[in-house]
């Protein structure tokens, strides 16, 4: 109960009930896309200075390693679970939605583990940069593996002579592994927290000084700002799951938990701080709601957005900033402390 109290926090609660309430009230697109970009901006410079102070160790390159790990199994996992319930495409989708990760959710929860003094690496946020891309790589392997049977049976039925009858392949079967690997890596907000992580390493304590006001003073009310315009959108987005099956929205609720219960597993096998291991369980329950969707609408336009994009912001993403995160955090605590 004491994490609703956090200002920032409670700006979600009000936008998500002005939302529903459908209220006027609305942040305007620009704004809501310079704070997104601020705040990866602070993100990746914090990361950096803090991992000028501790070095490349042996402790963050298993941290590291647990996050790429976890960024495979987990659509995995969500893709033979869901192909029971939807579409091959639309539990391509879907799983691939949910093995990526949500900035805004890690932010929230770095934000809360300083509230409450609990210290966690700054190489973290080299975590959520690398758990991005894997699950959307998986759906497109899987698309494309799904469109080929769908033309070689057509060509056979008809006999070699009626093979120039065959169709073309559907919209987004020509989207490569290699297009997918390109735009994930030069996506601008992507390549922001790199370039500042990279630049707060590089600049070290000096750096952190200098930046103070900028990565200390606002992040707050930035935060805060941000997750107004997060409730309002979550509220909005409700009516996207009307309709929809109850197994998916029951998955939306409990796959989270499951892939957070992975992820602490992992963390105490390998002896991760409570900072990191609660850190790595949010990643691992968080579900991409902006950069997964953008890149599924042109690779997997076989998949309905309706789904995946409800699911992940309707139900999962307040879910996470709500319960999940003091949860998580409190869970790692008295596993890993």
């Amino acid at each position: 109960m004491q994490s609703l109290l956090d200002p920032a926090i409670l700006f979600f609660v009000f936008g998500a009930a002005a939302g529903l309430v459908r209220s006027n009230l609305e942040i305007p697109p620009q704004v809501s896309r310079f704070l997104s970009l601020y705040l990866l901006m602070a993100l990746g410079l914090k990361g950096g200075f803090a991992l000028a102070e501790s070095g490349l160790t042996y402790d963050v390159a298993l941290s590291l390693g647990c996050a790429l790990a976890l960024a495979v199994v987990v659509p995995a996992i969500g893709y033979q679970a869901l192909r029971r319930l939807v579409s091959g495409f639309d539990a391509a989708a879907i799983a691939a939605t949910y093995g990526s990760v949500s900035a805004v959710t890690f932010i929230t929860a770095a934000q809360y583990l300083d509230g409450r003094g609990v210290a966690y690496g700054g190489h973290m946020a080299a975590a959520l940069a690398l758990m991005e891309s894997p699950a959307i790589i998986m759906a497109v392997i899987l698309a494309n593996a799904m469109r080929r049977p769908q033309a070689v049976p057509a060509a056979a039925s008809a006999g070699s002579t009626a093979a120039v009858a065959v169709p073309g392949p559907p919209p987004g079967a020509g989207m490569s592994v290699g297009k997918i690997l390109h735009e994930s890596f030069t996506d601008g907000a992507q390549l922001l927290l790199l370039g500042s992580m990279a630049i707060g390493l590089a600049t070290g304590e000096v750096g952190k000084t200098v930046m103070q006001p900028f990565t200390g003073d606002l992040f707050k009310g930035m935060l805060a700002f941000f997750l107004l315009d997060m409730g309002l959108m979550a509220a909005r987005n409700l009516g996207e799951l009307r309709g929809k099956p109850p197994a998916l929205l029951a998955y939306a609720v409990l796959g989270p938990i499951t892939h957070a219960s992975l992820a602490l597993a992992l963390a105490m096998l390998v002896g991760l701080s409570p900072g990191d291991g609660a850190l790595l369980m949010v990643l691992a329950a968080s579900a991409s709601y902006i950069a997964v969707p953008a890149v599924l609408r042109y690779a997997v336009p076989e998949a309905n957005p309706s789904l995946y994009f409800g699911m992940s912001l309707g139900v999962t993403f307040p879910l996470n900033i709500l319960l999940g995160i003091p949860v998580y955090s409190g869970v790692a605590s008295l596993m890993l402390g």
